[in-house]
């Protein structure tokens, strides 16, 4: 089969090569794959941040068919359309898979990192951990919400976010078109939108964000403060430390800034603001399965609309150049269904 292989010692990119997968284990099951989008994730992986993984297939946004299942498995069938998410498998047994925390598990395996992942034509998943994918929700949407989605899906959850509130969206790429519209149609709230791009803030606006700020017009906390009286919470999916720090002054007292995009570097707080005006501070990771399922449904209904490109895999290191230089407006995604 076709895989997007990252390169030996890793440089960002990728190569694409045909790849024999080992047999099943018990507990897995074997997946064609439909859809699998490029997240920034990725770049990180294919980069070596993370740590060198030889050889490693790429990809954590994968949707596709169950068609093959290890003896005694019966969390899934054949025919299934399931997720290949970025939490892949925790250990199930710690105190963070026993209290609904799994994706903080010491043991957690990731698509895409240390298993190998969904940017390929066929992918090997954990049976109990694969989500399934609701009827009406087209498969080429659930890429997006399998990583994009369900990550700010869950960030509006830990910023605790109430219906008539402020919420910044700092980042209106992949994951920040994704998290104004959960805010506007599922949390009922109020949204500013912080990006350098015109195009992604037009698709900010369309989507339902009430205040554009372009910040290479500079004083974004100022605008933001001037528009809203200060937000409620500030969600940052930008990658670059500076959002981080415009995004705290931009909070009211008793705000709370939620971390989610994972540039190089520090964040810097200022003590006084933090202190006097109750400022939180909290890092968001992706959601659990739970979190993904409720995600999916809320797509099935038609509350979110992922913006989505596909192309082809052999484009695949084009779009991750895309990526790097900001020119994605929503998520570029593989087709594997008709097209390699």
């Amino acid at each position: 089969m076709k895989a997007a292989v990252m390169h030996t010692p890793a440089d960002g990119y990728v190569d694409v090569k045909d790849v024999t997968l080992r047999d099943l284990r018990p507990g897995e099951a074997l997946v064609d794959m439909e859809y699998c989008g490029l997240c920034h994730t990725d770049l990180h992986v294919a980069a070596g941040e993370f740590g060198e993984e030889p050889n490693r297939i790429i990809g954590h946004e994968g949707i596709g068919r169950v068609s093959k299942v290890a003896p005694g498995v019966t969390s899934l069938k054949v025919g299934d359309r399931v997720s290949i998410a970025w939490f892949y498998q925790g250990c199930g047994h710690c105190e963070y898979c026993l209290t609904g925390r799994e994706t903080f598990c010491r043991h957690v395996l990731n698509a895409g990192y240390n298993v190998d992942g969904a940017m390929a034509e066929q992918c090997i998943v954990k049976a109990d951990y694969a989500v399934k994918v609701p009827e009406g929700l087209d498969p080429v949407e659930a890429s997006s919400l399998t990583c994009a989605g369900v990550t700010v899906y869950k960030g509006l959850k830990v910023a605790g976010i109430k219906p008539g509130q402020w919420v910044s969206i700092v980042g209106a790429g992949g994951l920040g078109n994704l998290a104004v519209q959960f805010a506007h149609n599922v949390f009922n709230a109020h949204v500013a939108v912080v990006d350098g791009k015109a195009d992604k803030l037009q698709a900010a606006k369309e989507n339902g964000a009430e205040v554009l700020v372009d910040w290479h017009d500079g004083n974004v906390a100022e605008q933001i403060q001037a528009k809203t009286g200060g937000v409620h919470a500030a969600l940052v999916t930008a990658v670059a430390p500076s959002a981080f720090n415009q995004a705290v002054y931009s909070l009211r007292p008793g705000g709370k800034l939620v971390a989610i995009a994972l540039p190089q570097g520090d964040m810097k707080l200022n003590i006084a603001k933090t202190v006097l005006d109750g400022i939180i501070v909290a890092g968001s990771l992706v959601g659990t399965r739970a979190d993904l399922a409720e995600c999916f449904q809320f797509g099935a209904e038609g509350k979110v609309h992922p913006i989505v490109h596909t192309r082809r895999l052999d484009e695949i290191n084009d779009m991750i150049q895309e990526l790097k230089d900001g020119h994605v407006v929503g998520r570029n995604v593989v087709d594997f269904v008709h097209s390699v």
